[in-house]
């Protein structure tokens, strides 16, 4: 028996902020979250799996363009042809969503109850799958404690979209539950959704996050894709849990040690070989982050959109790069004698900002009082864009602050 397991597909998902970058491939990345749908459905109908899973977040929040429910049905549709039965369960992004609830779907698609738990046999593959979607958006109530026990002889799934406790903590706590709580169903395979990034949580039983099919912003990075389970049909144990990429454009981190590189030049040359590293199977959004101490550190910063169009122009030399942002953590030489106390300087400014960094509250709170704090323009907002009440967000502001200061007094050297 092979099962495939996905979540979080969030079709048709806006990518947020793209029109802020020159010369972004704005197609190429919307129409990503479609062309790693159909990854899946060639997967699936590639391998002959017995039975699709999807845990979860289907749709993105409250669109009302009945072309995303079309396309979704279609995919279904390819399913059904290949005789694959598809299961799947409402995450909080459905829930949101009312149009959805007004599609209706192939009949090779159980959509499980959201007002109680209920349990679907397929007793010609020897398969049970136990599961409840979300009746709202924000539930908060644990599913997993009211899911029914195993039925003996089958090959037992639970389908969930949780936040586990104890998970990762960027991700709201919806529906929340233990392992424990889990474990005590009884069953011999966790189908969750939710997080993001892939995660076996456990593999007695085996609990786990696919992650997303597809990664919508720069902090979603690396590969993406679901899971497929392999069971044995003798003894209904699982005989191996595999991922398999299905994104069709890829988010990714370039850290960069320009350590020692004396120039400009160099430094570029050092970002060009990395992107030849880059594999072609896919447009790949980079963004890359420059470190490491360098005599160029003030030239780099004090020409900063130069640099990143230089890098962009590179990028642009293989067709399946775009350079999304530019990073510069780079330190600068020993400022020595200046004519200024640039060292001291230096040591005022990183005290005040450790002190803010150890008081991330406090950080937050006084950038929310800033006159501009209220003025920023939505579209400037999201998960890569201002957000000044993300902790995380504030101090790389902050280091960047610092990194400028180090710059300026380089150059007054």
């Amino acid at each position: 028996m092979k099962i495939l397991h996905a979540a979080d597909l969030h079709i048709d998902s806006p990518l947020r902020g793209l029109s802020r970058y020159e010369g972004a491939p704005e197609d190429d990345l919307r129409l990503a979250t479609r062309r790693a749908l159909e990854n899946l459905v060639r997967l699936a109908t590639g391998l002959s799996v017995d039975a699709v899973l999807l845990a979860g977040d289907v749709y993105d929040g409250g669109w009302t363009d009945y072309h995303t429910g079309l396309f979704f049905s279609r995919q279904m549709s390819r399913l059904r042809q290949a005789g694959i039965g598809v299961y799947m369960v409402s995450g909080n992004h459905d829930a949101q969503n009312r149009t959805m609830k007004d599609l209706k779907l192939p009949d090779n698609v159980h959509v499980f109850s959201t007002d109680v738990p209920e349990t679907v046999r397929d007793e010609r593959i020897g398969l049970a799958v136990h599961g409840q979607g979300f009746a709202e958006w924000d539930l908060r109530d644990n599913l997993a404690t009211g899911y029914p026990v195993r039925d003996d002889g089958l090959f037992n799934i639970g389908l969930l979209h949780t936040g586990l406790e104890g998970g990762y903590t960027e991700h709201k706590r919806y529906a929340p539950c233990t392992i424990a709580d889990l474990e005590a169903r009884g069953y011999d395979y966790w189908a969750l959704g939710h997080i993001h990034t892939r995660q076996i949580v456990a593999q007695e039983p085996w609990i786990v996050y696919p992650g997303n099919i597809q990664g919508r912003h720069a902090r979603e990075t690396g590969p993406k894709g679901c899971t497929v389970v392999t069971v044995d049909d003798t003894d209904l144990r699982v005989r191996a849990v595999e991922h398999h990429d299905l994104d069709a454009a890829r988010w990714e981190r370039l850290d960069v040690d320009v350590t020692g590189l004396d120039d400009v030049d160099r430094v570029l040359g050092a970002v060009q070989r990395r992107f030849q590293a880059i594999p072609e199977e896919r447009l790949t959004a980079v963004r890359v982050a420059l470190t490491g101490a360098t005599s160029a550190h003030t030239a780099m910063w004090r020409d900063r959109e130069q640099m990143l169009n230089q890098l962009r122009a590179a990028a642009g030399h293989h067709t399946h790069l775009w350079l999304e942002k530019l990073d510069l953590k780079t330190t600068g030489e020993d400022l020595g004698d200046s004519g200024v106390d640039a060292a001291g300087v230096l040591a005022d400014v990183r005290r005040v900002l450790k002190a803010l960094g150890a008081d991330p509250e406090r950080l937050t709170a006084e950038l929310s009082r800033h006159p501009l704090a209220g003025v920023i323009p939505s579209e400037a907002k999201g998960p890569d864009g201002v957000t000044p009440d993300d902790p995380a967000w504030v101090r790389n502001l902050a280091d960047d602050a610092y990194q400028l200061v180090e710059s300026l007094l380089q150059e007054a050297r």
